[in-house]
């Protein structure tokens, strides 16, 4: 790949990293044996708990932005 397209792959990536920017937190209170399993279990399938809490919640949206649709 010559230099040009290189260039254009990394400022197409930086566009769109700047575009989805993780900028808010949500607290959350929990049973601390869940959230320990919770953590156990992210751990054993090489994921995290930010990461899975995340696609949970992008899956609740998109499943309920079609029953509002």
């Amino acid at each position: 790949m010559d230099k040009a397209k290189v260039d254009a792959v990394k400022g197409s990536r930086s566009k769109k990293a700047k575009a989805v920017k993780n900028d808010a937190q949500l607290l959350i209170r929990i049973n601390g044996e869940e959230r320990e399993q919770f953590l156990a279990l992210c751990e054993e399938l090489d994921t995290s708990a930010a990461r899975e809490v995340r696609r949970f919640i992008r899956s609740f949206i998109r499943k309920n932005q079609q029953i509002d649709d």
